[in-house]
């Protein structure tokens, strides 16, 4: 079985629950997730499955898109609403929507991050989590992430004495802390701030309307129905270029041989999908060192026969 699962990841779950449970209800090892999702968080989390499993990491590169609910008035341990109150300030004045999207906004582009201390970012081979619940504060790195588009999301009510909330959605890049990010647009409108709610409508191509439950899943395996939710492997690289192959230079792809520049048609990007008769064959990169040669970074598909 090879392909990619768009999963609707419940609340509740860490993303090696839901691996966990797939390989029991696939009867497979090879399962893998695309990045994780907090347990508090819900959303999308495509799951690749047998040789798709090769792609986890590209996809993983792929844009994300998110629905965040952003508290003002207090700030927590872990920036979202499982942490204990580190801060807090009374909301005496009214903010307008236009002004919350306005400092939201100010976001997009390229900005740089400093990931929250309970995270699974690691420092000195430990992660940042472990040092927190030690009480340990340690000096964490500088991430930079690109922010494509935040939208204030309806209903426009004003910040006020009354209402300390509002919903933003947030495409961005890999790597993006959401809940710090609420944090940041605190900061603007001049609050601390927390992250209430999370959950992710898109991954890559993968969208909200795409996806399938544990449990749907489970059923749909039951009536030996694998393709209602088994996506080909070609639809996890949406954002790498691609380029259609000939038998002779098949053949040489599937022996893992290093091509000379000419056979890349699009060398902008230093990586390039490398099909034949429509399906993923293997994915090459520029030489690091023989500038004017392409090497594969991975051959996907195999020879009939060979086992993977």
């Amino acid at each position: 079985m090879d392909g990619i699962i768009p999963l609707w990841k419940e609340k509740g779950m860490t993303s090696h629950d839901c691996v966990f449970k797939l390989r029991k209800i696939l009867q497979t090892k090879k399962v893998g997730h695309t990045g994780t999702l907090d347990p508090d968080v819900e959303g999308v989390l495509p799951i690749c499955i047998g040789r798709a499993t090769k792609l986890a990491e590209y996809i993983t590169d792929e844009g994300k898109v998110y629905e965040a609910t952003v508290t003002l008035g207090t700030a927590t341990t872990t920036e979202d609403a499982s942490g204990e109150v580190v801060a807090e300030k009374a909301i005496t004045e009214t903010i307008l929507p236009i002004d919350v999207e306005k400092a939201a906004k100010s976001f997009v582009g390229t900005i740089q991050q400093t990931p929250p201390m309970y995270s699974a970012v690691k420092v000195k081979g430990r992660r940042l989590y472990e040092y927190a619940r030690a009480g340990i504060e340690v000096e964490r790195p500088i991430r930079t992430v690109n922010i494509y588009a935040i939208d204030l999301l309806k209903p426009y009510t004003p910040i006020s004495p009354d209402n300390n909330t509002f919903r933003i959605r947030i495409h961005c890049g890999k790597g993006t802390y959401i809940r710090t990010l609420a944090v940041m647009i605190g900061e603007k409108l001049g609050y601390p701030a927390h992250m209430s709610e999370l959950k992710r409508t898109q991954s890559g191509i993968f969208t909200e309307a795409q996806c399938f439950t544990l449990a749907e899943i489970e059923a749909l395996r039951a009536k030996e129905d694998e393709a209602s939710f088994l996506y080909p492997l070609e639809d996890g690289l949406s954002d790498m270029k691609k380029q259609d192959i000939s038998d002779l230079v098949y053949e040489k792809v599937l022996n893992g041989v290093v091509l000379p520049e000419q056979f890349i048609k699009d060398r902008s990007e230093g990586r390039v999908a490398l099909m034949h008769n429509n399906k993923l064959t293997a994915i090459y990169v520029q030489h690091p060192e023989r500038r004017d040669f392409w090497k594969p970074e991975k051959v996907i598909e195999l020879r009939a026969g060979k086992l993977n």
